[in-house]
Parts: structure tokens; sequence; C-alpha cells
């Protein structure tokens, strides 16, 4: 009996746990059994007393693509939605400081990730876009997380236009917390630097640190669970990512 291929790989040394996407299928999409191992990856983390940060990173040229639309368009639309809002929290929950490290393409559902985590280093290799807006869609249950970091104005205008930029603009707008030439040089400094904290510290000053963030979770997550539902059961939704999928211009786009 074969045993499955992980879609995300976990390794621990020195202390720090990296979880690893590579689902290279469908480009590190959110599909329900990816959130499920990153879910238990942070969990496993969190209890070793043995580990004190925790690495988020990615295989090939893509960070995370966003919500899986093949199971997206199916009879559920909350379960996505709920299952994302779930695995945002557990990053924020975890106690060890969770750096997501970026050198590729990060689109729509994966820009929650990048800011649940507490640190981000975006190589040159990086791009992000909220491109939910193209497909009928809006960045629902990722503005948990992004609206408390990010400048109001350029979350105007990157939900609005779905324009893609690069690590430099999402270190200037709050996205990220540094845009790195040098990506292992620059995580090797910020893991030295935890851990000189103690594990009791870091957790505490995690905790303030994220609280905006956390009342963003407990004020907005069922609202915005539901406007996230509601969208992605529209028929203009429906529309935009069957057109997606089938490689076509949405109707409105014609």
């Amino acid at each position: 009996m074969t045993r499955e291929v992980p879609f995300v790989r976990v390794s621990t040394a020195d202390a720090v746990t990296t979880l690893e996407l590579d689902s290279p299928h469908n480009r590190n999409a959110l599909s329900t059994r990816l959130m499920a191992e990153l879910t238990a990856g942070l969990a496993a983390a969190a209890a070793d007393p043995a580990v004190r940060a925790v690495v988020l990173g990615h295989t090939g040229k893509v960070f995370c693509a966003g919500a899986d639309l093949s199971e997206a368009t199916g009879s559920d639309p909350t379960v996505g939605p709920r299952g994302l809002v779930d695995l945002q929290r557990a990053l924020l929950d975890c106690p060890k400081p969770v750096i997501a490290v970026i050198d590729g393409h990060v689109r729509a559902g994966g820009l929650g990730l990048v800011g649940a985590a507490d640190l981000a280093i975006a190589g040159p290799a990086s791009t992000f876009a909220f491109t939910e807006v193209r497909l009928g869609l809006a960045p629902a249950v990722i503005s948990l997380p992004l609206r408390p970091k990010l400048q109001p104005r350029a979350a105007s205008r990157y939900y609005l236009t779905g324009e893609t930029f690069d690590a430099a603009e999402a270190a200037r707008i709050g996205l990220v917390t540094e845009a790195a030439e040098d990506v292992p040089g620059a995580l090797k400094a910020l893991l030295d630097a935890l851990r000189l904290g103690s594990p009791q510290g870091l957790a505490e000053s995690k905790r303030l640190a994220n609280a905006e963030v956390v009342r963003s979770f407990e004020r907005d997550a069922d609202e915005l669970v539901a406007l996230s539902a509601r969208l992605f059961g529209s028929a203009e939704a429906q529309q935009g990512m069957r057109a997606f999928l089938e490689r076509r211009p949405a109707p409105w786009a014609e």
C-alpha cells in the first residue's frame, strides 16, 4: 500500500518547525486537505516545548494560489470560508511566533495566511494580488487579519483593482515585514533574534501584538463568513469561477 504524499511537508530542526506548502497540482491552493494538514502541523508545533518558532514556507514558484476553486463550486459555500477562518485563527493562536517565508506568487486567500503570520519575509520573486474582485468575489474572511495591518488607502486600491504588486510594495503597505534580496539571510536573522526570547515572553508578546487582529475575528468572523458564502454561491461568482477554470474571460470582462 503506497503512502499518500503530503500536501504540507513538516520538519523540525534547531528548535524550529518548518511547514512547507507542497501541493503543486493546484498551485498550493487552499484545499480542504491542505488546510487540515497545515492545521495539524501548527497544533503539533504548538504542543512541542522544544519548538521556539514556526516557519511557513512553500515549494515551487507559488506560495499559495488562494481558494481551491474546484471545491468552491460545491453545494455548501460556507465550508471553504469557515475553514480559512479557522486556519487563520490557528496561526494567530499558536503560542510560537509564525514566520511566513515567500519567494513566489500569492493570490487571494493565500494573502490571509501571510496576514495571519506574525512576521513575513518576501523575496524578489514574490508577487501579490487580491484577485477576488475579478471573479465576482471579495476578500472577505482574509480581511480579518489584514484590515488591522494594511494601510487603508492601499487596501482600497488593491481590493478594488486586483492589480499585482511586488515585495517592496507589500512591505510598504504593511502586508509583509520585510522585502529581502537574501531570503535565507533575513530568515536567519529573525530566528536568531527569536531564540533569545523566552517561551513565555514570546507567547505573551505575540498575544499583545495580535490583540487588534483577535478582536477583528471575534467581532466580524461570522458576518464575513456569511458574506463570503453568499458571494461564492451567487450566479455572478459561479460564472466568474467557471470562466477562470476554463481559462476564458469572465462575462463582464469580455
